[in-house]
């Protein structure tokens, strides 16, 4: 599949205004991707949960206006006017335009908020630019009803992937397959897919409780940190190395060995940030409370065999895993030893979810 099917056929209806409403989520990587080509391609497959809870909630209201020569829009975070969103935006609009032709023939209002902290150390940007994505393919299917479901969530994850990659992973769930492997059929660097094999019911209802070491913006920018893969020495070892855990991956979740998860996401997770160590500049975005957390973590797995396992996406901020038949012992341990690390206390409680919805 190539990116010339997303252009679309000449629209069948003009429309003069409207407003559609999206709430799309965040998601967290099991499989890590880290390293891109031109144009948004990762250079490793990465499979990811959508989570429910931590998601944004974006409006779009449109306007038809007679100039065609710009973008237009304005944007607000939380009912405040945001310009400083307008340059990341309008690169947007500049990579999707040739896929969403109507884009300079409408006064966009985009009105967003988040259901969890600005700079919380969660994936606001997978969420908001697939919330955006979601809003400008329902506009397109008003002007093209014959877009099918599939089509409409194919190209959403295909369009949310060129404002920022692993937005792509949030469009749908519960598990979510980004970039082209041959142990995952129809998988795609272009587009998201749902995990299409059998997943056992170990894997259903997994909690993810978030605990927040650093609210801070990071001190290290995604789209650095993936360019500095580019001549990173460990790096074809690294884009093999996640071919390979995938294909470890389809027997575990099949199998409900929660187990081997645990070590396979731990591993994927300290990999990552290994590759950030050994980068050049190199760079470390764990703090010691990440540390402490991790070390904490082991030590009551050791000592009661439950099943709590973590992730890190490229910051401090600890993602706990952990199966919903467990989670009361586990909140248990969290609240008395975990969150004395987080900043203020502040941890967010979530779990896994299907995807994104459109607010009527």
């Amino acid at each position: 599949m190539t990116e010339q099917l997303f252009i679309p056929e000449p629209y069948a209806f003009n429309l003069e205004n409207g407003k559609v409403t999206w709430e799309s989520p965040s998601n967290i990587a099991l499989i890590k991707y880290w390293g891109k080509k031109k144009h948004q391609i990762p250079k490793n497959p990465s499979i990811s949960f959508t989570l429910d809870k931590c998601k944004t909630i974006t409006s779009v209201t449109f306007t038809k206006k007679e100039e065609t020569d710009d973008f237009s829009f304005e944007v607000f975070l939380d009912g405040e006017k945001k310009d400083d969103f307008k340059p990341k935006i309008n690169t947007f609009f500049t990579r999707i335009e040739a896929y969403v032709p109507f884009l300079k023939h409408y006064h966009f209002k985009i009105e967003t908020k988040n259901t969890f902290p600005h700079s919380s150390g969660i994936a606001s940007s997978a969420s908001g630019m697939s919330a955006l994505a979601l809003c400008l393919i329902s506009i397109e299917k008003q002007m093209q009803p014959s877009l099918s479901d599939d089509q409409f969530n194919r190209k959403a994850s295909f369009l949310a992937r060129l404002g920022s990659g692993s937005a792509c992973r949030s469009i749908e769930g519960d598990l979510i397959v980004w970039g082209q492997t041959d142990e995952i059929e129809q998988s795609s660097d272009l587009f998201g897919i749902k995990y299409p094999y059998k997943v056992h019911d170990n894997f259903k209802n997994f909690q993810d409780t978030i605990l927040l070491v650093d609210e801070g913006e990071k001190q290290v920018s995604s789209t650095v940190g993936h360019n500095l893969m580019n001549n990173h020495p460990f790096a074809e070892e690294r884009f093999q190395q996640a071919h390979h855990n995938i294909k470890l991956l389809k027997p575990i979740l099949e199998s409900g060995d929660i187990n081997s998860f645990i070590k396979l996401i731990e591993s994927e997770a300290l990999t990552l940030h290994a590759m950030m160590m050994t980068s050049m500049p190199y760079f470390i975005l764990m703090k010691p409370n990440t540390l402490q957390i991790i070390n904490k973590i082991w030590e009551f797995r050791n000592n009661t065999e439950l099943h709590l396992g973590f992730t890190l996406d490229a910051g401090a901020n600890v993602h706990l895993l952990y199966p919903q038949n467990e989670s009361d012992k586990i909140l248990e341990f969290i609240k008395s030893e975990l969150v004395g690390y987080c900043q203020n206390g502040h941890y967010i409680c979530d779990q896994i979810g299907l995807g994104a919805n459109r607010i009527e």
